[in-house]
């Protein structure tokens, strides 16, 4: 594996959606090639009818047939599938579904086998992608799944104005409160900890910790979760040494803007956190996966469909999630080096 420069593997998420279009256009930027080489695990012919399609004429994919062929000057594509695929933009298909997987796998392959150094996806449908080898909510699971043992990761959505990560993940809102315990709050949080101090190099994170019921359940006016489950996590966690807080009530938390003297949040479930998260910072914001031992970042947008082949969708998110992997590889192998030279580095720095 070549020491120049990181080399990023990307799935290109469903081909009827904007995964290729973000792609192509982000590497239309020469400069990117300046602090990465990225190999696309897809199909240069489903690739060519995306590029066809937006119009684009001064671009093309150097085809290899593994990462040892790269050209570290150039976008590169290997072919994961041969045959002809029907691209259908805009639309919902079974090959949308079974196309995404096969590229998702071969790029978590070889993510396993050391070929790449970080994966950064493209937005796949949850629906379509559903099959024998596939039966997850979503790439976090899968991927815990691949890498860990299927409950260590934590969807982290970041920026540079806010970091949000979720208690629970792609679950049914009805199943929320029975999903949460004391100690999955403590797991999530201590991983939360973890990421913050070794992918974000802030030495002493400060969290804050949402509660799940309105005005975090008003001392147990509107629900218990908070007394019963989440104050008692809260409490644990400032015994082991963590800065955490809470809980406060979601809608007045980012209302009067309180998350700005937080370096994260934890929130209670999915679109408590990502609803205030993408408002503030959709088309800037990125989904990482943290808590495993390999670093895979996505854009913080869908397959948008209803725009797709359109040419009008931003890369800024898929560019920012490329940047936002390769900075946290480099985080992490300078965090390394500390814990094994802690004298010979100078100590990381605390930032917001």
């Amino acid at each position: 594996m070549s020491e120049e420069k990181i080399i990023v593997g990307i799935s290109q998420g469903d081909i009827n959606g904007i995964g290729l279009e973000v792609i192509i256009k982000t590497f239309l930027d020469p400069q990117m090639f300046d602090i990465c080489t990225p190999v696309v695990f897809g199909s240069n012919k489903t690739a060519s009818f995306h590029r066809k399609a937006l119009n684009i004429e001064d671009f093309s994919f150097n085809q290899i047939k593994d990462v040892s062929e790269i050209n570290h000057k150039r976008a590169n594509i290997i072919n994961v599938y041969e045959e002809e695929v029907n691209v259908e933009l805009g639309k919902q298909t079974a090959d949308g579904g079974k196309y995404a997987l096969k590229s998702l796998e071969a790029a978590a392959y070889a993510l396993a086998q050391g070929k790449i150094h970080v994966l950064v996806t493209a937005p796949i449908n949850k629906e379509n992608i559903q099959s024998p080898d596939f039966k997850f909510p979503g790439h976090t699971e899968y991927l815990d799944e691949k890498f860990a043992d299927g409950k260590s990761s934590l969807m982290f959505l970041v920026s540079d104005t806010l970091r949000v990560a979720v208690a629970t993940g792609h679950i049914p809102v009805t199943q929320v409160a029975q999903a949460l315990t004391s100690e999955k709050i403590q797991s999530k949080l201590q991983a939360l900890n973890k990421s913050l101090i070794q992918d974000f190099e802030i030495r002493k994170p400060k969290i804050a910790v949402l509660g799940l019921n309105p005005h975090a359940g008003d001392n147990g006016v509107i629900g218990n979760e908070e007394q019963n489950i989440i104050i008692p996590a809260i409490n644990k966690m400032k015994e082991e040494g963590m800065l955490v807080y809470g809980p406060y009530s979601a809608d007045g938390f980012f209302g009067n803007g309180a998350y700005k003297n937080f370096d994260a949040v934890l929130a209670m479930y999915h679109d408590q956190g990502l609803i205030p998260f993408k408002t503030i910072a959709f088309n800037s914001g990125v989904n990482f996966t943290a808590g495993l031992p390999i670093v895979r970042t996505s854009p913080d947008h869908g397959t948008a469909y209803d725009i797709a082949g359109k040419n009008v969708a931003s890369e800024e998110s898929f560019r920012r999630a490329i940047y936002t992997a390769i900075d946290i590889y480099k985080r992490r192998k300078l965090f390394k080096e500390i814990s094994i030279n802690p004298l010979k580095i100078n100590p990381i720095k605390r930032e917001r």
